[in-house]
């Protein structure tokens, strides 16, 4: 088949880099249009899809908007019979979705109908998923809730965070979405609705969602750590800066660490292996990888021994 392809960051690399090297066609890509990507230069750049289509020699498209009026006009002009979307960023209106004969399907990053939304992947890490994967499913008019073609499930690693789950799943679902189009072309699929049952919602993470609560416990600390890397990035505050946390590990039973006594609630210490612990709501959390603000990132015992931490040191307000 003939495919326009719409995606915007890395992790829609992958699906378009597997539809190249399949026996479909894509005809042309549509992107976000380039913007700043580094607040020091603040000179706007191509977006990794953009840079992709750009090396296979593809052309590109780069609305304003998914309502530009302009858009339907010139998805029907490539003469392409599907369009495929994944993490494109827009919400597509009813024009768009029929300029093209077949429609527009969508890789999601989830096991639909579970973490409909924008951020499926840390929306499943915060929740302590074990198993997640990804799904096609026809683009309709509702968020995430068109029927669905095929899925595929992927175990979650149990030290795995966000950047390197999605990059995962955006391998499996590059497979995925050549899988659904063979078997669209040769009739081997039909668009099947959602189910009622098991639909949950997975709203953007904001960034003061990702400050780091530790009257919680020391379980789904670690898991809220996971979920916010790379992005937003987990934080919270020391001597009334903030300190990102992007790595961490449940330490103990019973707010402890060997040697440290009961720690309470953000209270922070150093075992006697050099680990820099933080007391949670049930148990010590090992803060394996931070960085404080202004600086780049260090191991917990470079923070320890750089800070001078004295007996009675917090995290937190």
């Amino acid at each position: 088949m003939r495919v326009v392809y719409l995606g915007t960051p890395a992790a829609a690399v992958p699906p378009l880099e597997a539809l190249l090297a399949s026996a479909h066609e894509v005809v042309a890509v549509v992107t976000r249009p380039d913007r700043p990507r580094d607040r020091r230069s603040g000179t706007p750049l191509p977006s990794p899809v953009k840079q992709a289509a750009q090396a296979a020699g593809l052309p590109v498209l780069e609305p304003p908007t998914g309502r530009d009026p302009e858009l339907p006009r010139r998805l029907a002009g490539t003469g392409a019979d599907i369009g495929v979307a994944c993490a494109f960023g827009y919400l597509l209106p009813d024009p768009v979705l029929a300029a093209l004969p077949r429609g527009i399907i969508n890789l999601h990053f989830s096991l639909l109908p579970a973490y409909r939304g924008a951020a499926p992947v840390q929306r499943a890490l915060l929740d302590g998923a074990e198993v997640t994967g990804v799904t096609t499913f026809v683009i309709d008019a509702g968020m995430d809730t068109g029927p669905m073609l095929l899925a595929a499930e992927v175990t979650v690693g149990p030290e795995e965070d966000a950047g390197a789950l999605t990059m995962r799943l955006a391998e499996v679902g590059g497979r995925l979405t050549v899988e659904t189009l063979d078997a669209l072309e040769a009739g081997q699929v039909e668009p099947r609705p959602q189910p009622e049952t098991g639909a949950s919602l997975a709203p953007k993470v904001t960034g003061e969602e990702a400050r780091l609560d530790f009257g919680r416990p020391a379980r789904r600390l670690a898991d809220a750590v996971r979920a916010f890397t790379p992005a937003p990035g987990a934080w919270t505050t020391h001597r009334g800066r903030r300190l990102k946390v992007s790595r961490a590990a449940v330490a103990g039973p019973g707010g402890s660490g060997e040697g440290t006594g009961q720690l309470d609630p953000g209270r922070l210490a150093v075992d006697p292996g050099g680990r820099l612990l933080v007391g949670t709501a049930d148990g010590a959390l090992e803060l394996v990888e931070l960085r404080p603000e202004g600086r780049k990132a260090m191991s917990g015992a470079e923070f320890a021994r750089g800070a001078r931490l004295g007996p009675d040191e917090w995290l937190g307000p």
